[in-house]
């Protein structure tokens, strides 16, 4: 019998039938078997805080799945915040009310505080739970090694100057809006930052001159400007000193912006030495001595054997025969993978109380004294991509496991595929080293959720 409609909504949450609901659903059960996380998440949104002021805010435990949600699905956060007030599935494992969905503001604010170590401890737990379901197990291991991408745009002189005039230019407007009977004296030159560096980028045709020298020239124009503007913000920065604060929210705005002042002034300096140093002195300047982003200083140049150059952070990751992440490393710098093969293997020691007794490496791991350490650390077998002048008998018992571990040893460029692909990590959204490297720990997390929670699933 059919009705008009029905009048009383079911108030249990409802998960559906569909696939990703089911996953959803068994990863909501994974994350209930390990309530310190929700603590971990909980301490982190605090901050130094008392627990008894202010708003109510969102939990730990919602944050911290909507993390996941996040990494998961590949959402903005303009989607993220639709999908948590349309899907039924999505409401019921964030845990949220059905009268309140967070806004996208909301959002923002309180994912990037969730440290790294808060998400290295949620795949710690996924990983231990494989080991008590039997599906990972930690015996073979596979460790290789990629370049995840900050968010920023490509690194030229031109651009770099720019950058520092109109930001250091937007930062004075703010205190002469904020504060407009200080005397804030400085010009705008952004228009004409702006032009020099599209001038370099696009060089217009002078007669009489040079390609190399009308560069140089527009060069040492927009590097004058820079001086200009970064002069005028040293004196701004002494100027606010002598602020007087009307209220609570005057004296953070005055703390908040020197410090944002002084942070910038200081990577404008480098970028105006380096490009003088670079374009006209025309020395070459160290990879380590660079700044490559006023926005994210901590951004490393990987320079990969096929010469291609990236900006980001290289990063070392230990992955096991389920195809779930066991561990991973960010690395500062460029360092050779040689060096990581010891402290890769003592850090699946350390989750699982012994080493791995197959482990398998790529090419640019090999050397004899790594063999060495491997077989001093308790593992049977290792492989590496390129024998580089080992002997198949001292690194495995026989050429069929050599072979073997070789194969297995491919399945990790798949995994690293997924997670640049599908779960986000070819480029790390959130700003600043400690939010690069919570990025990376939650991209490696989802991974592994989803994962663990579609192998106990098809199990059932």
């Amino acid at each position: 019998m059919r009705e008009n409609g029905n009048l009383q909504l079911p108030l249990a949450p409802v998960w559906g039938q569909h696939d990703r609901s089911k996953e959803l659903e068994q990863i909501s059960i994974l994350l209930d078997a390990h309530p310190h996380l929700s603590k971990l998440a909980t301490a982190d949104l605090r901050g130094n805080r008392s627990a008894n002021r202010g708003r109510k805010g969102m939990s730990g435990e919602q944050i911290l799945r909507i993390g996941l949600l996040y990494m998961t699905y590949e959402l903005t956060y303009e989607e993220l915040t639709f999908h948590l007030g349309d899907s039924s599935a999505f409401r019921a494992f964030a845990r949220l009310p059905l009268d309140r969905t967070p806004k996208v503001s909301t959002l923002k604010n309180n994912l990037k505080r969730v440290r790294p170590e808060t998400w290295e401890a949620v795949n710690l737990a996924l990983v231990k739970t494989a080991e008590l379901e039997g599906v990972e197990k930690g015996r073979m291991t596979r460790t290789d090694c990629t370049v995840v991408e900050t968010n920023i745009h490509h690194p030229t002189d031109s651009d770099l100057l720019w950058d520092c005039v109109r930001v250091i230019t937007r930062i004075l407007k703010r205190l002469a809006k904020q504060f407009p009977h200080e005397p804030w004296d400085f010009h705008d030159r952004t228009r004409r930052a702006k032009k020099r560096a599209h001038e370099i980028a696009y060089p217009p045709r002078k007669l009489g001159m040079k390609k190399r020298e009308q560069r140089e020239q527009l060069y040492r124009d927009l590097i004058m400007v820079t001086e200009e503007v970064y002069e005028y913000g040293i004196d701004a920065l002494a100027k606010l000193k002598l602020v007087t604060p009307s209220g609570i929210l005057d004296a953070a705005f005055v703390a908040s912006t020197e410090a944002e002042l002084r942070e910038f002034l200081a990577s404008t300096q480098k970028v105006i030495e380096q490009s003088y140093r670079r374009v006209i002195e025309g020395k070459s300047v160290p990879n380590e001595d660079k700044i490559v982003s006023i926005f994210e200083t901590h951004t490393d140049i990987i320079i990969k054997k096929n010469r291609e150059v990236l900006f980001g952070h290289k990063v070392c990751l230990t992955g096991g025969k389920s195809s779930m992440i066991l561990d991973a490393v960010v690395e500062e710098g460029n360092p050779a993978d040689s060096t990581m093969v010891e402290r890769s293997i003592q850090r699946v020691d350390n989750i699982y109380g012994r080493p791995p007794r197959q482990a398998s490496f790529d090419g640019g791991f090999a050397s004899k004294d790594n063999l060495r350490l491997a077989k001093q650390a308790g593992v049977e077998d290792v492989m590496f991509h390129k024998k580089c002048g080992l002997e198949v008998e001292d690194m495995a018992k026989s050429p069929w496991v050599f072979r073997k571990l070789r194969k297995f040893r491919a399945g990790i460029e798949a995994c690293i595929s997924t997670l640049k692909r599908a779960f986000g990590m070819r480029r790390a959204s959130w700003r600043g080293e400690q939010g690069f490297r919570s990025y990376v720990w939650a991209s490696i997390a989802s991974f592994n959720a989803v994962i663990l929670a579609r192998r106990l699933i098809s199990a059932t």
